[in-house]
């Protein structure tokens, strides 16, 4: 006989790759940054980005970086407005859960506003950089203004970026070894590519995703030498 404890631990084993699926699709929905595929070069997928506007802070820590831009989204600005997400989220170091709650006070008359993935971030001897996408439907004249001084608006030109994807936890020697082949396919391209940046971590999809479920993308901004 099937023992109650082993039929226990299925029924949890079921309800956790249920919910585990249930948030994949959920990411899954979350619109993303537009862009073209212009070239590859091995595993590695040259991409041409739009101008996107972005709202970043600079915090002592990634936790402090994320929960400022989400009060941001959930109504902290001058229009009180909520900004949707938008996929990917870029940064640097743990994965950030993006569905815990958070407590904020807004004004009566908010709105969402929407985010789109994938948040950036990168660190410095400053703290981390941590930026949100905001919706195509935002440029910066119409995105609503941040309340918190420490949260701005940036109007990012279209670049073109040189990305490696992968899947699991983004632990730090995994983005590492991925950034080390990142660059070194990038470095056995001879003269047709120019980096032009420091590389970046971004991620799609919130904790509750099974790891081998999980899109991640180490990237870098570069300037195609030679071709189209």
């Amino acid at each position: 006989m099937v023992k109650r404890s082993t039929l226990l631990l299925g029924a949890v084993g079921l309800l956790a790759v249920g919910f585990g699926a249930r948030r994949y699709v959920q990411d899954r929905n979350t619109p993303r940054v537009d862009y073209e595929t212009v070239a590859r070069i091995g595993n590695v997928e040259i991409r041409r980005y739009p101008p996107t506007v972005l709202v970043e802070t600079v915090a002592p820590s990634e936790n402090a970086a994320f929960w400022r831009l989400f009060r941001y989204i959930s109504g902290a600005n001058r229009s009180s407005t909520e900004v949707s997400m938008t996929a990917p989220v870029e940064s640097a170091g743990e994965s950030i859960s993006m569905t815990a709650p958070v407590e904020t006070e807004i004004d009566s008359r908010s709105e969402s506003v929407s985010m789109t993935t994938p948040v950036e971030s990168d660190t410095s001897e400053e703290g981390v950089r941590m930026a949100f996408y905001l919706p195509a439907e935002y440029d910066y004249d119409t995105a609503p203004r941040p309340t918190d001084d420490s949260v701005r608006l940036v109007e990012q030109p279209g670049r073109t970026l040189a990305v490696l994807g992968f899947s699991w936890f983004t632990t730090d020697g995994r983005v590492a070894r991925k950034t080390e082949d990142l660059l070194a396919t990038l470095a056995e391209a001879d003269d047709e590519i120019s980096i032009e940046g420091e590389p970046f971590l971004m991620r799609y999809d919130g904790p509750g995703v099974p790891p081998f479920l999980r899109t991640n993308e180490v990237a870098v901004e570069v300037r195609r030498t030679t071709g189209n």
